[in-house]
């Protein structure tokens, strides 16, 4: 029994698409998630996470408003930081949300 021509192999299909400059997101700004605990530091971390990024533009969602009063005056730090890390500038501003209740 032959390959049919007509099929793409799947692991084409994702380096194609991760390959496309017309994708919605960065794929390479996921790695936001992996070092975020280490950038913004473990107390941080326990109270604000990552929620999405999109055209450098990172949503964090913040445990209560004391914290999102203290992240609004870290947000130069914290955005720095990331970028440095990163090794590019992925993210232009942190937009600090109350997390919904």
């Amino acid at each position: 029994m032959g390959k049919n021509p007509t099929l793409t192999p799947l692991k084409d299909i994702i380096t194609d698409l991760l390959g496309s400059t017309n994708l919605p997101f960065n794929p390479e700004d996921a790695t936001i998630w992996r070092v975020w605990d280490e950038v913004a530091g473990e107390t941080i971390a326990r109270n604000a996470q990552p929620l999405w990024v999109k055209q450098g533009r990172l949503r964090v969602r913040v445990s209560d408003p004391i914290w999102l009063q203290e992240l609004s005056f870290l947000e130069e730090t914290i955005r720095n930081q990331l970028n440095e890390r990163l090794g590019r500038k992925a993210v232009e501003k942190i937009e600090f949300r109350l997390r919904s209740r």
